[in-house]
């Protein structure tokens, strides 16, 4: 995967640059996400590695099913077929995700929640942990019932775990120490 990461890093900086000297981030980001997606599909694997299809083929079926990309974003995704590097799409979006994320100065943090949590809950999360780091913050929530009860956030490498189970294992583990 490591080797894939590497590939992809050239191109998600190349775009991003792009990107960002147009003022057009918001409207990469959302192209590469199209991209990738469509780049994941079993289809999709079977076409971009065949050797019998032209590359021009295997990019404009790419590009006309993503839907909508503007000159620059349509030229990217010919870049990459004629490299061989469609493959790498969904790792191109991360990466262009995290440098989009690093210039304007925005964390993501995933918010697993024991039971679903409504826009108001998200929200006060969100001013929490906006205060605790001093930047932006970019939640993305989902519902883990193996927690228990409670919450727990993963920012980077970093968890804060506030949740039941999580209380539990921290009792088990000082229970035998």
């Amino acid at each position: 995967m490591a080797e894939m990461i590497t590939i992809a890093r050239p191109y998600a900086e190349a775009a991003f640059k792009v990107a960002r000297d147009a003022r057009t981030l918001p409207a990469w980001s959302e192209a590469l996400a199209r991209l990738a997606a469509v780049a994941s599909t079993d289809v999709a694997h079977r076409l971009i590695g065949h050797p019998g299809v032209p590359a021009a083929t295997i990019a404009a079926a790419v590009a006309d099913t993503a839907g909508s990309l503007d000159a620059a974003q349509a030229n990217f995704v010919r870049l990459l077929a004629d490299n061989e590097r469609l493959g790498v799409l969904g790792d191109i979006a991360s990466l262009f995700e995290a440098l989009r994320n690093e210039h304007e100065g925005v964390l993501e943090a995933s918010i697993s929640s024991a039971f679903p949590i409504d826009a108001a809950q998200v929200d006060s999360i969100v001013a929490t942990l906006t205060q605790r780091y001093g930047r932006r913050i970019k939640a993305s929530v989902s519902v883990d019932p193996e927690l228990i009860g409670g919450v727990s956030i993963r920012i980077g490498d970093e968890v804060i775990d506030a949740s039941v189970r999580g209380k539990l294992a921290q009792m088990a583990s000082a229970l035998t120490a």
